[in-house]
């Protein structure tokens, strides 16, 4: 059935500054589904950002999730390249970094292609304060537990960007 309106968590567990537990949304018509979770995996930017084609930095996505950033080519490319590069999953931040409250809905192309990985959309400034940070203090990568189940979190303990309104 259709996807609509459905919120994955993931927590970023490192670095500290950005500890936080943020919220995407899956694909709508494209991409696999979350079977396993993952308490300790790299998030890795892509080399290009938008990751339309080959990367940089392909070999440190290998069973990795690759952070995307949003332009130059459809949402179901982007999974593709990831996939290709054997990632485990994609997420993709949108390119408006000022975006703290719109998810866009990642629907498949005209191409009749499939992708086999998750595929989720990440609000612009979420996205954006994660890519700051890991430039900030220099890393390849963060660390982040996915997917989270924040219904047995009390709501007081849940670390969400401050950015955010929830």
């Amino acid at each position: 059935g259709l996807r609509i309106h459905e919120y994955l968590y993931f927590q970023v567990l490192s670095p500290g500054d950005i500890r936080y537990i943020f919220t995407a949304t899956p694909a709508k018509d494209f991409g696999g589904v979350f079977n396993t979770r993952y308490d300790q995996i790299h998030l890795v930017p892509a080399d290009p950002p938008e990751a339309c084609g080959e990367l940089n930095n392909g070999v440190f996505i290998q069973d990795q999730i690759a952070l995307v950033e949003r332009g130059g080519c459809s949402f179901l490319s982007k999974t593709r390249v990831i996939q290709e590069h054997g990632g485990r999953a994609v997420i993709i931040a949108d390119n408006a970094y000022d975006n703290d409250s719109f998810y866009i809905e990642m629907i498949q192309d005209s191409t009749r292609r499939t992708a086999d990985i998750p595929a989720l959309f990440l609000l612009g400034r979420d996205g954006y304060m994660i890519r700051r940070s890991l430039e900030q203090h220099g890393l390849p990568w963060a660390i982040i537990s996915i997917p989270v189940n924040v219904t047995s979190i009390p709501t007081y303990e849940m670390m969400q960007p401050p950015w955010t309104f929830w």
